[in-house]
């Protein structure tokens, strides 16, 4: 019996989270390269009632249409969604989340199926290594915890995993081995280098009204810190350029919808979170894709994840000048650049940008050999290559 690549949230699925895009599409890519790969969720609701499930818990299924369309994934997947015994995880302890699937399903249910796990709960990770079971941790956000010795100097803590060098650092602060952290970035499916004119076409006759005729799409959780607030004053810039968002959940919209009604800026669009399988064609539709941020703590480790899906759909982009955006200046990749927390020259940078690169419904695909290597699977490739071959998955 082949044992499985396990990965493992401690969330519900689908929910329009940047790191349940990323846990999805890593265990997409894993699949997709040939190991039998397992998406370990948690299920709350009515569905956990049947005491069968209690039972039996860890029973491997086809994913459903729902996660399919969500995340954009494939066929050879296969998710696992623990029953949890009520529906929210306000209680701690040994009642907890956690506690039951740390404790209760891993020993019992998935450890004889287990091969390898990856995940970025570290009690997950903790109770799969006391187990005997080699863990790859992801750690993408600065933390003031250390990290227990008898852990990370364990050989089966095989690699563990970041997404910027300033978490790198501060991980090794924590106690965490040097020689175990490395750093790779978030990747993006390959399903947005393909070409949707057609769709493209309908979600531009769809947004912009007759009197516009220039598309500026950001696509991202609506967060201050992410320039969202900034995005929007340029917007009130540039009143004959329409501005769509897609993302963010629906409080996040309405406050934003509400914020926008109070500055009198008309030429905004609040999609909210939009289903990847319909994603692509946005972006490709767009005339100018925008990456703002604002300067600050967040700017040390924020994740380009939309980037390299910016990059695959061959639309020009404007980018801020932080940390993490850096490394790809010299890439040519993006097409403007400007300094953070100013409206004024992103405004400026975006219409430099328009003027010079005109939309082309082909995209420009110059760069498409250089975000191929950033896809989910050659990640996965990169992070199976601190594998041993006697520990990773078999074929």
């Amino acid at each position: 019996m082949n044992k499985n690549y396990i990965f493992f949230t401690r969330n519900t699925l689908p929910q329009p989270q940047a790191h349940l895009v990323q846990v999805a599409n890593s265990a997409n890519a894993a699949a997709n390269l040939g190991y039998p790969t397992v998406l370990v969720c948690l299920q709350t609701g009515l569905k956990t009632l049947n005491p069968v499930k209690w039972s039996d818990p860890f029973r491997p299924q086809k994913l459903e249409k729902k996660l399919v369309k969500f995340y954009n994934l494939d066929d050879k997947l296969k998710v696992a969604p623990l029953p949890m015994f009520w529906p929210n995880d306000s209680l701690r302890g040994k009642l907890s989340y956690s506690h039951i699937v740390c404790q209760y399903y891993f020993p019992r249910y998935i450890l004889p199926h287990t091969q390898i796990v990856q995940t970025r709960n570290w009690n997950f990770a903790k109770a799969a290594i006391r187990h005997g079971v080699p863990a790859i941790y992801e750690h993408n956000h600065h933390e003031d915890k250390q990290f227990e010795p008898e852990i990370v100097n364990n050989p089966l803590l095989l690699v563990a995993v970041t997404v910027v060098d300033t978490v790198r650092e501060s991980m090794i602060q924590n106690g965490m081995p040097p020689e175990k952290v490395i750093t790779l970035h978030s990747g993006f499916n390959q399903s947005f280098m393909l070409r949707y004119p057609e769709a493209a076409k309908e979600w531009r006759k769809k947004l912009m009204p007759d009197q516009r005729k220039q598309l500026v799409v950001y696509a991202g959780g609506l967060y201050r810190f992410k320039g969202v607030d900034l995005l929007i004053d340029v917007a009130k810039i540039l009143p004959k350029i329409q501005f769509i968002f897609a993302g963010g959940d629906r409080s996040q919209v309405q406050f934003y919808k509400q914020l926008a009604r109070q500055k009198n800026i008309k030429n905004v669009t609040f999609l909210g979170y939009i289903l990847h399988d319909r994603l692509q064609s946005l972006l490709q539709a767009a005339d100018v894709l925008a990456h703002p941020h604002c300067s600050g703590n967040a700017a040390t480790f924020t994740s380009p994840l939309k980037l390299f899906e910016y990059m695959a759909s061959g639309t020009p982009i404007v980018a801020t000048e932080i940390i993490s955006l850096m490394e790809f200046k010299s890439s040519g990749a993006i097409a403007g650049w400007c300094e953070p927390d100013n409206p004024a020259q992103f405004a400026q940078c975006l219409q430099q940008v328009l003027n010079n690169y005109p939309r082309k419904v082909e995209g420009y695909t110059d760069n498409l050999d250089f975000v191929s290597q950033f896809s989910w699977e050659n990640r996965i490739d990169k992070i199976m290559s601190h594998v041993e071959e006697k520990m990773r998955p078999q074929k």
